[in-house]
């Protein structure tokens, strides 16, 4: 009792003390906040509602880091008005010019405004989630990390970190939804065999589907799918193949490794850059 009385009698004591309480207890509610919904996001995403359980992952996690970022700022900005109140600040005059203070702030951060109706359409159309690999705007790529109700952040192969205001994307290409494909051109010389061109990297890809390091990777075997055109030295092909989502470049490079082995044992050529001079007598 002794020390209770000592704490009244003490006012800056106690303001520490219960700025103390109301920071370790918003700590409290927002980590419990935080596990609460993605128990709740868990449970109500229904799996026969997506293709796969790594659609369902994404659209979990997405949803999830949305969430926990806008509690975050409620229970902090709560957290804060408290914390205020204690401190001997009167918050009622706060409270009632929160509103003339949100006109002004309405007309002073319209881009806010605009991220956040961006991110209300992102989420709803399900364009993108979190661990998808996008490109904004025909420019920066990258694995979506987070997606709050502002922004979304992209780590590119570099290691880069990008933000980018969800209100700043006009364009962006998911190259991870559901499948990904395989498109590339093989050159070869204008002396090879397009029939047996065409029928080994056939054979290579039929190899790659069955290889069972490459099961539920590989969704179709890798094939030509045409002659795409003639260039100055070569000839080149175009090759295709479906793939798990995100595993588009190992896949591509297992094709062009296996290509290359095939090619030099079929004695096909893959020709070099060739200029011919002619030179005049004088």
């Amino acid at each position: 009792m002794e020390i209770i009385d000592y704490i009244r009698q003490t006012p800056l004591l106690s303001t520490a003390l219960s700025i103390a309480l109301i920071l370790v207890v918003s700590y409290l509610i927002n980590r419990l906040a935080q596990k609460g919904v993605e128990r709740f996001i868990r449970r109500v995403i229904k799996r026969s509602h997506f293709k796969s359980s790594r659609d369902e992952q994404q659209r979990e996690d997405t949803l999830i880091s949305i969430l926990h970022t806008g509690l975050g700022v409620a229970i902090w900005t709560i957290a804060g008005l408290l914390i205020l109140d204690a401190a001997g600040v009167d918050i009622v005059p706060l409270l009632a010019g929160a509103g003339v203070v949100g006109v002004a702030l309405a007309f002073g951060a319209q881009s806010l405004v605009k991220d956040f109706l961006a991110s209300l359409f992102i989420l709803s159309e399900n364009q993108y989630r979190v661990g998808d690999v996008l490109q904004i705007n025909q420019g920066v790529s990258g694995l979506v990390e987070k997606i709050t109700l502002r922004l979304t952040v992209l780590r590119d192969l570099d290691g880069r970190v990008h933000y980018i205001p969800n209100g700043n994307i006009e364009l962006a290409t998911n190259m991870t939804m559901e499948f990904a494909q395989v498109a590339m051109n093989i050159n070869v010389s204008y002396d090879a065999d397009l029939d047996k061109v065409e029928s080994v990297i056939n054979e290579v890809g039929k190899a790659i589907y069955n290889n069972e390091k490459w099961s539920g990777v590989v969704l179709e075997a890798p094939h030509m799918l045409r002659v795409d055109s003639f260039g100055d030295s070569s000839i080149s092909v175009k090759v295709v193949c479906k793939t798990a989502p995100i595993r588009q470049w190992d896949v591509k490079s297992e094709i062009l490794r296996e290509i290359k082995k095939a090619f030099a044992a079929e004695k096909i050529e893959i020709p070099l850059p060739q200029r011919v001079i002619h030179t005049k007598k004088s």
